[in-house]
């Protein structure tokens, strides 16, 4: 297996942003590209993101490859590249992933690889009632202003509007209409994390669009889609407890 990018800051954003939520994964190479699914420790969320095999300079697989890594790991090395780097994995002997880094100098880097145990994941094929597409920024913006005071918001989508709002002590609001964002929608309305949001909208790095997909206290689905690059949030919904 050998691969090759010219330019890893994609691949660097993506995994310094799937870091913040796990941190053993398994990545897949296969023919079509690279790969990779994870559930977080709480089983509440899972990160998908895949890179097709045409956005590298080199892709020379043999047979499905599964790497455990430590994202950790992999993101210390993947911060070292600068403007104009480029980086090629290729798995070693001994199960040892060597880096390389070529910019001025090649500088070479190595990572053991790890046996992650558990069931293999794949990303569910829901169909949602309410699917909202919109600039990423704004939907930062409406995040960072829930956050200010609750740590969950609420989705409302209707056929013509779309509300996130955050109620507490104190509250806040954001509506956006038809014209401002795409909807396609009939009745929808679910509560979620603000914690686990704060740290989906870095998808926000890598892509200008944001899709929300979400139906009545369901699991949504976040794309931030660049290209034929795709990252991707499942979040479960937030059940409040009563007393």
């Amino acid at each position: 297996m050998k691969l090759k990018l010219e330019d890893p800051r994609l691949l660097g954003n993506m995994i310094g942003i799937i870091s913040e939520l796990v941190t053993e994964v398994r990545l897949k190479i296969n023919k079509q590209g690279m790969n990779l699914v994870a559930v977080d420790p709480a089983s509440v969320a899972m990160v998908y993101f895949s890179i097709p095999a045409e956005l590298f300079k080199t892709f020379e697989v043999e047979r499905d490859e599964v790497l455990g890594v430590n994202l950790d790991n992999l993101k210390n090395i993947l911060r070292r590249c600068g403007l104009g780097s480029s980086i090629t994995l290729e798995k070693g002997e001994e199960n040892i992933l060597n880096i390389s880094i070529q910019d001025k100098v090649k500088r070479d880097f190595s990572i053991a690889l790890i046996d992650i145990e558990g069931e293999e994941k794949e990303m569910p094929e829901w169909q949602f009632d309410s699917v909202i597409k919109m600039d990423a920024d704004a939907f930062v913006d409406v995040v960072e202003d829930c956050r200010v005071v609750s740590d969950a918001c609420t989705f409302i989508a209707e056929p013509n509007k779309f509300i996130i709002e955050a109620k507490g002590l104190h509250s806040a609001r954001a509506e956006f209409s038809s014209d401002e964002v795409e909807i396609h929608s009939g009745n929808s309305s679910a509560r979620f994390s603000l914690e686990y949001l704060a740290k989906f909208i870095k998808g926000a790095k890598i892509s200008n669009k944001a899709v929300l997909n979400f139906s009545d206290n369901h699991p949504m689905r976040i794309n931030f889609p660049t290209g034929n690059v795709m990252l991707s949030f499942i979040l479960a919904p937030r059940v409040e407890q009563e007393d």
